[in-house]
C-alpha cells in the first residue's frame, strides 16, 4: 500500500519542490492501494507543497452546456474519475468558479490564486489558473494516465491561438457561488474543433518530442507510471513544434516529425545533433 511518506519521497526524488505549484491528473486504480484513499493523496501532494499550491481538475464539461447553462460550484459533481469528485468537496479546499473546467485549489494563497475564473471566456484562457502555470514555472503530473488527459495542453492551444479549437458562437453561464449569489459570465466558448470531437485524444502525438526536449521525465508511484511534466518546457516544445507544422498535428494519431523538434533542439542544444 502506497504510503505518505512514499509519495512524499518520490515527489522530491522527480525535483518537486516545496514551493511548486502543480496540477495532478490521476488514474487511482492505476497507482493501485493507498493509504486512505483518495484522500491520503491528497493529503500528501498538500502537505509536502506547504509553500506552494496544489491543483486537482474538477471539471464538469458533461453538464454544462448551451443547452444547460448553469454551474452550481456546490453541488456539481466533477466528470473525470474519484480524485476530482472527492477534491471538489474538501473543506480545507478551493474550488474555483470556472463553470466548465473548474480546479480544487490547496495551499495557503490557493484563493487568491483561482480568483476571478468566473469571467474566463474559453476553458483555459491566457491569465487563466492553468494557463499561469507558465508564468509561474509550474508543472503537471499525470498519475497513471497520458498526454490525453493533460488538460494544461489546452492552455497552450489558447495561448497559440490556434485556428478550429474553440466553438465560434458564444453563450452566457450563470455560475451559483459558494454564498448563492448568481454571476454570469461572458459570452463562452467551449471547446470544438471541425475535424475531430475531441482534440486531447491525439495529444499523445506530442509524446516523443516532449520527451527529447526533456519537458517529460519518468517515475513510478505505487503500480502507476508517472509523467513528470516542466509547464514552461512543455510549451516551449509545443510552440516549437507548431513553429513547424503545415497542417494540425492533433486531428489524426501521427507521430509528430523528428524534424520538427530535433532540428531546432539540436541548434539550441550543442551536442545533441545525430542523437
Amino acid at each position: 500500500m502506497l504510503t505518505e511518506k512514499e509519495i512524499e519521497s518520490f515527489l522530491e526524488e522527480n525535483g518537486i519542490r516545496h514551493d511548486d505549484k502543480i496540477t495532478v491528473h490521476a488514474s487511482l486504480r492505476s497507482v493501485g492501494p493507498i493509504e486512505d484513499g483518495a484522500d491520503g493523496l491528497i493529503d500528501a501532494l498538500r502537505d509536502y507543497l506547504n509553500e506552494g499550491i496544489l491543483l486537482i481538475p474538477t471539471h464538469t464539461w458533461d453538464k454544462v452546456s448551451k443547452e444547460h447553462p448553469y454551474f452550481d460550484v456546490r453541488t456539481y459533481v466533477p466528470c473525470i474519475g474519484t480524485l476530482a469528485r472527492v477534491a471538489a468537496f474538501r473543506p480545507d479546499g478551493v474550488r474555483s468558479l470556472h463553470p466548465t473546467h473548474s480546479v480544487a485549489a490547496f495551499g495557503k494563497d490557493a484563493a487568491d490564486y483561482v480568483r476571478g475564473e468566473e469571467k474566463n471566456a474559453s476553458p483555459a484562457p491566457l491569465g487563466s489558473c492553468l494557463s499561469r502555470l507558465y508564468e509561474e514555472n509550474g508543472k503537471v503530473l499525470l498519475l497513471g494516465v497520458g498526454h490525453n488527459r493533460n488538460t494544461y495542453l489546452h492552455a497552450v492551444d489558447e495561448r497559440l491561438a490556434l485556428p478550429d479549437r474553440l466553438n465560434p458562437e458564444g453563450y452566457v453561464i450563470t455560475i451559483r457561488d459558494y454564498d448563492g449569489n448568481e454571476i454570469q459570465t461572458p459570452p463562452y466558448h467551449g471547446h470544438y474543433c471541425s475535424l475531430t470531437n475531441d482534440v486531447s485524444q491525439f495529444y499523445p502525438n506530442y509524446k516523443e518530442a516532449l520527451e527529447y526536449t526533456g519537458a517529460v521525465t519518468y517515475g513510478k508511484m505505487g503500480n502507476a507510471l508517472v509523467y513528470v511534466c516542466d509547464v514552461r518546457k512543455m510549451t516551449d516544445t509545443v510552440m516549437m513544434l507548431w513553429e513547424k507544422a503545415d497542417h494540425d498535428l492533433c486531428v489524426k494519431s501521427e507521430p509528430v516529425p523528428a524534424s520538427y523538434y530535433k532540428d531546432a533542439a539540436a541548434s539550441a542544444r550543442p551536442g545533441m545533433e545525430g542523437k
